[in-house]
């Protein structure tokens, strides 16, 4: 699903029970991590809830980083929000990665006002994580 498409989806729901429920079925949504992928350095430090992310660094056409990710969480919620983090980020390039600005979406969606904190700071921990990887990225011939 594109995050145009989650968007839409999104603001046509009026009631935050519905919109709880979706992140939650966009949460579901996400695929498997293989085993193997539970390690530390796949963890996301700085999230109050468990959180991998696992990094997959392929080749653009120009040998240019071209980088997807899988994510799983312990928590529901906040696998709903790494649905749509990697909706926005998964199978760009790296400067594409660099360039963009989640919290414009999140904040369209009212999501910025209904995040506490803590899952504020865990969105930011879950977005500068994937930064980091697209600048550490080497290019791929």
């Amino acid at each position: 699903m594109h995050s145009d498409n989650i968007a839409e989806e999104f603001l046509r729901l009026e009631d935050w029970d519905d919109r709880y429920r979706y992140l939650i079925q966009l949460g579901l949504k996400l695929g498997p991590m293989p085993r193997d992928a539970y390690v530390d350095s796949n963890r996301v430090h700085g999230c109050s809830n468990n959180v991998w992310l696992q990094t997959i660094v392929s080749a653009d056409a120009d040998g240019s980083p071209r980088l997807s990710f899988r994510a799983d969480s312990d928590a529901h919620i906040v696998r709903g929000h790494l649905a749509i983090v990697l909706d926005i980020y998964s199978d760009h390039t790296a400067d594409e990665i660099l360039a963009s600005d989640p919290s414009l979406l999140f904040s369209a969606l009212g999501l910025s006002k209904e995040l506490g904190s803590n899952r504020a700071n865990g969105l930011r921990a879950r977005v500068t994580r994937i930064k980091n990887d697209a600048t550490a990225a080497p290019s791929v011939t």
